[in-house]
């Protein structure tokens, strides 16, 4: 009678353990490695290739623990992770536990029950990756629900993990849960959490050098003396006027500051204030920038994922700003609160565009940023009446066409110490940008004929310059070459006619 595989096993144990008498056992038959048999063409071969493969584990298991070569689990652990290879100046880590995390029983409780009456049923996995936390937190909580009979078990599904369905005590406790916040997105963050975040984060720890301005302004045409002047207001990381002539590329500047600074930050999703939610992440503000998946930098179980890494914000505000745009926004359809510009923008750059042309008068807009500007923090009132205090941390560029002492006083222009004209550019300068355009147009640079256009629409008319019209310019050429199907080539006709467009009334 043919030995079954576990025939052969027993005979090799015990082989192996007569040869060490009074020895490990599981110990001799890692020290040698088994004589692997010949696969045979039936059931008996595959047999014994899976028990040769078992063995194997065996041996690279207990040679592991010798200290031996390494296991396929101690290369894993080998790999670099959040502590030996810090990629920001702050990384959330997983919390271990609810406490932890800064969040009570009910919290959790509330935004599984939510999420459950409002797709009707999930798996454990899944309530943990709506919630963005870990799995064991929303397992626990979930044995709980289970308890009081909130939740049932449906089905099974992977290991250690139900599919979970609302009873109707659960269903009843979710609406009255909903009636008073609908949110049941990432678990919210604490609000001590995001201001030591922020701290870490500040746009004070970081000092651009004047490579970083060249690399952040490097698809404009900047000039040595506007670098000497524009690095130490971004250094100085509170705030600036840039004033000057329409067309000279104050807003252009002022949204490549940021790039000068750190590439990255981590905001919350949310944050939590005495069970009210408070919204700070917004996709139409903030670009997120996942960690590459293929670094093997970090795995991903060892991040906060309430956390989202995103390109440090530029946020830009023009004559749509109003005085709710700087308070919290407390939408009372889904008692979800919206935090204000000044807080998704903390850690960045917040642009007051065309400053003296807003729906709020100017006074107003001064006087409520007048204390901030000077301590670095602010006060916002949550919907509850509480009243909170924030960090105020970003650069304020304030981009007006007007004369800074002609919008505020004294006391206000003290608080923003950098005012930078943004003038008009020289002839050189002027040609200079011509020439970079010209190609990303479409167009040969041709220079007779931009020596015509200085020439006869701007020397003889005493027209000034402006960093806007070579764009504007060529831009006309091309659309009359397009209508007229002809090649993208420049002419004093061509520009004699996008001249008479541009400047008709001007």
């Amino acid at each position: 009678m043919a030995n079954t595989p576990a025939d052969d096993l027993l005979a090799r144990l015990a082989g192996k353990h007569a040869s060490n008498e009074g020895g490990d056992p599981w110990a001799s038959l890692a020290a040698t490695t088994p004589a692997h048999e010949p696969v045979q063409e039936n059931s008996g071969g595959r047999g014994d290739e899976k028990l040769d493969s078992l063995l194997d584990r065996l041996n690279k298991m207990a040679a592991g623990e010798r200290g031996g070569a390494p296991t396929a689990s101690a290369s894993m652990s080998s790999q670099p992770n959040l502590d030996d290879q810090p990629l920001d100046a702050f990384i959330p880590r997983e919390p271990a536990s609810a406490r932890e995390a800064g969040l009570t029983d009910t919290e959790i409780e509330a935004l599984a029950l939510k999420y459950l009456v409002s797709r009707g049923e999930a798996s454990g996995r899944q309530i943990s990756d709506q919630l963005q936390l870990p799995f064991l937190i929303v397992e626990e909580q979930l044995r709980k629900m289970k308890y009081d009979q909130l939740v049932v078990y449906k089905d099974t599904t992977v290991a250690n993990d139900y599919v979970y369905y609302p009873t109707d005590l659960g269903r009843e406790r979710g609406k009255r849960y909903s009636e008073h916040c609908t949110y049941f997105g990432a678990a919210p963050v604490t609000l001590k959490d995001y201001i030591e975040s922020v701290k870490a984060q500040s746009l004070e720890k970081q000092h651009p050098s004047l490579d970083d301005l060249r690399r952040a302004f490097e698809d404009l045409l900047i000039n040595p003396e506007m670098f000497r002047r524009l690095g130490p207001a971004v250094n100085s990381g509170r705030g600036l006027f840039l004033y000057g002539s329409p067309g000279n590329g104050k807003t252009s500047i002022a949204e490549r500051v940021t790039r000068a600074f750190g590439q990255h930050i981590w905001i919350p999703r949310a944050i939590g204030l005495d069970g009210e939610i408070l919204r700070l992440f917004d996709p139409s503000n903030h670009e997120e920038a996942p960690l590459p998946q293929e670094s093997g930098i970090m795995h991903s179980t060892k991040l906060d994922r309430r956390w989202v890494r995103i390109k440090r914000p530029t946020i830009v505000v023009g004559g749509e700003l109003t005085m709710d745009n700087l308070e919290i926004t407390f939408n009372t359809a889904t008692g979800i609160s919206e935090a204000p510009v000044q807080l998704k923008s903390n850690c960045g750059t917040l642009v007051i565009d065309d400053f003296g042309r807003q729906r709020m008068r100017t006074d107003e807009l001064l006087n409520r940023w007048i204390v901030p500007l000077e301590k670095r923090y602010d006060y916002l009132n949550m919907a509850n009446g509480k009243k909170i205090q924030v960090p105020f941390d970003q650069l304020v560029i304030f981009s007006t066409n007007l004369e800074p002492k002609d919008l505020c006083d004294d006391a206000f222009l003290r608080r923003i110490p950098y005012k930078i004209e943004v003038g008009d550019p020289s002839e050189s300068e002027f040609r200079q940008l011509f020439k970079i355009m010209c190609p990303l147009m479409g167009f040969e640079y041709h220079a007779e004929v931009i020596d015509y256009v200085v020439q006869e629409h701007y020397q003889k008319v005493d027209r000034p310059f402006r960093c806007c019209q070579p764009r504007d310019l060529l831009q006309q050429v091309r659309n009359l070459c397009l209508f007229e199907k002809e090649p993208l080539e420049l002419s004093t006709s061509r520009f004699d006619a996008a001249v008479e467009n541009y400047f008709a009334v001007m």
